[in-house]
């Protein structure tokens, strides 16, 4: 972006992925944060202070700004992206896009008449993913595709609670899923079955284990969970006749190809190294030049919608004890995950 374009950016929830937003977009040339809104009035003027902004109601955090990141609770997600795109601004709205497929459509739908609406799946902005990427797309058909998001469950925010709209699959899922999704395009996804597990302690899923069956023939296995101890571990492998491309984010960045290291290039200088490794810093790089530019964002609100699209039928066969459903979901597009399957 040049650094003649001034970019001037709300945050819609200033939690810590609004921190970690916030950290990233202090790299970028011409962007910052002007506006923060949150729940508590606390918490908004603590990171106002923290980015030279002022705290603001959230029905003003979209005014005199060029975008607005949207990191709210779920739930709360269409409400603000609606608000900002009135106001005239371009959102990035975090994952989960939003905990039903009724307001998904909505979100679609404004980004389809023309509203810039990008979806924060940081790690399709990530160099280890798009090497991958870019060295699968060289071999052929898929014939065996694995995603693994392994990690503590967390330890603050309302993430173990319904009212977030899922718990394991749902918020951690987005990630595999969409890697899942990349890595098996241009296939497409046409049947989804799911095993999910909870816990004694909190009501919602902390473990869960997926098989997508693809138009090509591919099925491809997404596991995601709460109880992994010790280091996390997120990861994938795509297999062909042709090769094997592995990617490994966590607990250390590395791409190889038939067992050989790909080259990937280092942070740069004076950036924490994770907001370039796992894809925070080019993600708002990305979402200011779609607004300099005007231009659709490649990872939009339609890739959010198909995440959940899947995400919503895995919960349905849980609760149908691990049924294939097919895709698109033709379920209720009014009811979160968590009720589709707690309540069947």
């Amino acid at each position: 972006m040049s650094r003649r374009a001034q970019v001037r950016v709300g945050l819609a929830g200033a939690g810590w992925i609004a921190g970690v937003h916030a950290a990233a977009i202090q790299h970028v040339p011409g962007m910052r944060v002007v506006a923060v809104a949150s729940r508590t009035a606390e918490r908004a003027a603590a990171t106002a202070e923290l980015t030279g902004a002022r705290a603001v109601p959230f029905d003003e955090v979209a005014h005199g700004v060029d975008g607005v990141i949207v990191s709210t609770p779920p739930a709360h997600h269409r409400a603000a992206v609606e608000a900002a795109v009135a106001a005239g601004a371009g959102v990035l709205v975090e994952k989960p896009l939003c905990t039903t497929l009724v307001d998904a459509d909505a979100i679609v739908a404004l980004a389809e008449r023309g509203a810039t609406i990008a979806y924060a799946e940081n790690l399709l902005h990530a160099p280890a993913v798009r090497a991958a990427l870019d060295h699968r797309a060289q071999l052929g058909d898929l014939t065996l595709l694995e995603v693994r998001a392994l990690q503590d469950r967390p330890t603050w925010g309302d993430f173990l609670t319904e009212g977030w709209g899922g718990g394991a699959l749902f918020d951690l899922g987005a990630h595999p899923i969409a890697v899942a999704l990349a890595l098996a395009a241009p296939a497409r996804p046409v049947e989804v079955r799911a095993r999910l597990e909870g816990a004694a302690d909190h009501p919602v899923d902390e473990h869960a284990d997926v098989e997508v069956a693809f138009d090509t023939g591919l099925r491809a296995r997404i596991e995601v969970s709460w109880r992994q101890s010790g280091a996390a571990v997120w990861d994938a492998q795509a297999v062909t006749p042709d090769g094997v491309v592995r990617l490994e984010l966590l607990p250390e960045v590395r791409v190889e190809r038939n067992g050989a290291e790909v080259p990937l290039p280092p942070a740069p200088r004076g950036v924490v190294p994770e907001l370039e490794e796992l894809g925070y810093l080019p993600q708002v790089e990305a979402f200011a030049l779609d607004l300099v530019r005007g231009r659709a964002p490649e990872v939009d609100a339609h890739l959010g919608r198909d995440v959940l699209d899947l995400t919503c039928a895995a919960y349905w066969s849980a609760s149908r004890r691990s049924a294939w459903v097919e895709l698109p979901f033709a379920g209720d597009r009014d009811r979160a995950p968590i009720s589709l399957w707690k309540d069947g």
